[in-house]
């Protein structure tokens, strides 16, 4: 048992399953994050809807402040669409940068609850400063630092709740993990409905509301929850070798391939959403349905397509046979590519009517099973090939895939409106290709010899 600072709850004993089996602290941590998500995702779902629609049009745009610097130094000569595509990249992009200022700060600072409420409350700000049209750069801003400090502060928790030889904790991150996906399917259908049907700031409020919410059950549920630890590691440092150094180098180098592969992807919350708002027959039983809804079908699917694909694998693995990491990789790449095929195809047959819906539910599935055979199998491939000593470093680099991914995204969506719809579609699945060739350049000549070189030894 681990010896808690004075006036901090020690860890978790063993017999502590008062949530679902877990530790108490689990369910705060897990409602916490639920929130939080619910407020991030509020914001993806909108934010190119709202900068398209309203506030980049005549009589709103005049009044951003900070706006007609970012045009002429930022992104010179762009407007409507595409400077919208172009700032919500950089937005998104810049989310998934900060989180390593956040960890250097908990780690050497503040501790990972201070730093964490410091985040929740920036983040709440954000939201409620989308209300005033003028303060929309002031938002992005407090948004992007705030979910820098949250994001990697609350999963680390979640751990420190468990002894290394408490076997509760994979199941624990599953937990999390589930709470975080309600969050992704409610978020579009709350928010997304109050800000698309309702009013643009009811949306970004109802984000707000439930960040604040987050922060309160967090705050409530304190001596539950593990004791920050400021204090150095005492263990000596271990040198790479040299084979740690090519390892290093290896995995340097699926960064940028693994952000090329996820182009798609990480499109559906920028140009997609655009499309889909204007080309889409969204008439359902009768009722127009909120583009913003499209998000809600895609984070179903993605996590409906995550349980069935690791249980497919999981079956396949007991009959004798199951690929190793960069072999469903590659799969997923083929499967990404196809997802692409089906937007493509959409627009090719669209002729002069609406699409409906057929194409994007196919997308969407496609999609989504080339998606769980990338993200989380990804992190896998690095946590496996990373040295030890330097694991949570090479992590802070594989999430700056994310970062690249979305600064590439809010280029590429800048296309849209200057490309044939089809051709900026098969961009996107040149781009899948990209990543299917590098991941079996990869495995040809990296990771299988790297496998065989640990059997040999």
């Amino acid at each position: 048992m681990s010896i808690a600072e004075p006036g901090e709850p020690e860890l978790a004993p063993a017999h502590d399953r008062s949530f679902v089996g877990h530790p108490k602290g689990l369910g705060y941590l897990s409602f916490t994050e639920a929130c939080e998500r619910f407020s991030y995702y509020s914001m993806q779902t909108l934010l190119v809807l709202y900068m398209v629609k309203y506030l980049l049009l005549p009589g709103h745009i005049e009044g951003v402040i900070g706006l007609d610097w970012l045009r002429a130094h930022i992104f010179p000569g762009l407007d409507g669409q595409p400077l919208a595509s172009a700032i919500f990249g950089t937005y998104t992009a810049m989310v998934y940068g900060t989180p390593l200022l956040g960890g250097v700060i908990a780690d050497k600072l503040l501790g990972r609850r201070t730093t964490m409420i410091i985040g929740g409350l920036l983040m709440a700000l954000g939201h409620f400063l989308m209300a005033f049209e003028g303060s929309f750069l002031f938002a992005l801003g407090a948004l992007v630092i705030g979910v820098g400090f949250f994001k990697g502060n609350i999963a680390s928790q979640v751990g420190a709740l468990y002894s290394d030889t408490d076997l509760r904790r994979a199941m624990a991150f599953q937990i999390f993990y589930i709470f975080i996906n309600v969050s992704v399917i409610a978020a579009p259908l709350i928010s997304g409905t109050l800000g698309q049907n309702v009013g643009w700031h009811w949306g970004f409020g109802c984000a707000g509301v439930v960040m604040v919410t987050g922060l309160g059950i967090y705050l409530s549920g304190s001596r539950y929850l593990p004791p920050d630890n400021l204090r150095k590691a005492s263990e000596p440092k271990i040198p790479l070798t040299g084979d740690d150094w090519k390892r290093i180098a290896s995995l340097l180098l699926l960064v940028p391939v693994i952000a090329v592969a996820l182009l798609t992807n990480q499109e559906i919350f920028n140009a997609y959403l655009v499309w889909g708002d204007a080309h889409f027959n969204l008439t359902f039983a009768g009722k127009t349905l909120p583009s913003s809804w499209l998000i809600t079908l895609d984070a179903t699917l993605s996590f409906s397509m995550l349980v069935v694909v690791a249980a497919f694998w999981n079956w396949r693995g007991k009959r004798g046979w199951e690929p190793d990491e960069l072999g469903k990789m590659i799969i997923g790449s083929v499967f990404t590519m196809a997802g692409g095929m089906c937007l493509f195809a959409a627009a090719a047959t669209q002729g002069a009517g609406k699409i409906g819906l057929f194409w994007p539910f196919m997308f969407h599935l496609v999609n989504s099973i080339g998606f769980a055979h990338i993200l989380p199998i990804s992190l896998a491939l690095f946590t496996k090939l990373s040295p030890k000593s330097v694991t949570s470093t090479m992590l802070g680099f594989y999430y700056l895939a994310f970062f690249a991914a979305n600064a590439i995204v809010g280029y590429v969506g800048g296309l849209y409106s200057s490309l044939p719809t089809t051709t900026f579609w098969l961009i996107h699945v040149a781009s899948a290709g990209v990543g299917l060739v590098a991941f079996i350049l990869f495995k040809l000549f990296v990771s299988d010899p790297m496998n065989r070189k640990a059997a040999l030894a």
